[in-house]
């Protein structure tokens, strides 16, 4: 068994989150897409269920397989903003609830100060996530060179450096002994930070089309 994503249904693709204006919420009127609500998904739903069993293969058949490939380098290190944005996109927290927990985690020590425009790292901090990276996963996941980051946004606050873990050793939030909320938003800081000086990820892709007759 393997997990699929519907992307067609009678020939007509299924919207995605591109198709959707992100002021209004709704389908960009040029979108020619299917948008699967409640109504049409229980119409599918039954009719699939409704069709015979057929012999294997069950009725399905590969329309069309592609591979891609894809380098992807590193994030920059985390602002106040990006690091708003993702802990509420991977943890649920709103901008005041993501402050709130990041400034306990600097009044313990544990990260440098949480209100910064800056994405650039001090040359400690950018030594020690280098040698984390190299003592934690080995030389292959090390960028060759050291990455530096630059802030682009005109009138940006740079009189501290992007959010990271504090001092020189990079501890994992578990070695800190943090739970919780702490634990999940220190992660995330750590994460980017260790991330920010590796190599570039090489990701391959791979679509396969499956199709059943009569849907």
């Amino acid at each position: 068994s393997f997990e699929a994503e519907l992307s067609a249904v009678g020939g007509r693709r299924v919207a995605l989150g591109k198709d959707f204006d992100e002021n209004t919420g709704k389908l960009k009127p040029t979108a020619d897409v299917l948008l699967l609500d409640e109504q049409t998904v229980g119409q599918l739903r039954d009719r699939l269920s409704s069709l015979p069993e057929r012999p294997a293969p069950p009725g399905f058949h590969v329309g069309n397989i592609e591979e891609r490939e894809q380098v992807r380098r590193p994030y920059a290190p985390f602002t106040t903003s990006t690091l708003q944005q993702e802990s509420n996109r991977k943890l649920g927290l709103s901008a005041r609830e993501t402050m709130q927990i990041a400034q306990r985690l600097y009044e313990e020590g544990l990260i440098t100060y949480m209100r910064t425009d800056s994405v650039a790292l001090s040359t400690e901090a950018v030594s020690a996530a280098r040698r984390c990276i190299e003592e934690r996963y080995g030389k292959d996941y090390l960028s060759p060179q050291i990455r530096s980051f630059e802030t682009k946004s005109k009138g940006a606050q740079e009189a501290h450096e992007a959010i990271r873990p504090a001092g020189t050793e990079m501890k994992t939030g578990e070695e800190h002994g943090l739970a919780g909320r702490e634990l999940q938003l220190y992660s995330l800081i750590w994460k980017r930070t260790v991330a920010c000086q590796m190599a570039d990820a090489r990701l391959r892709f791979r679509t396969i089309k499956i199709g059943r007759a009569h849907v």
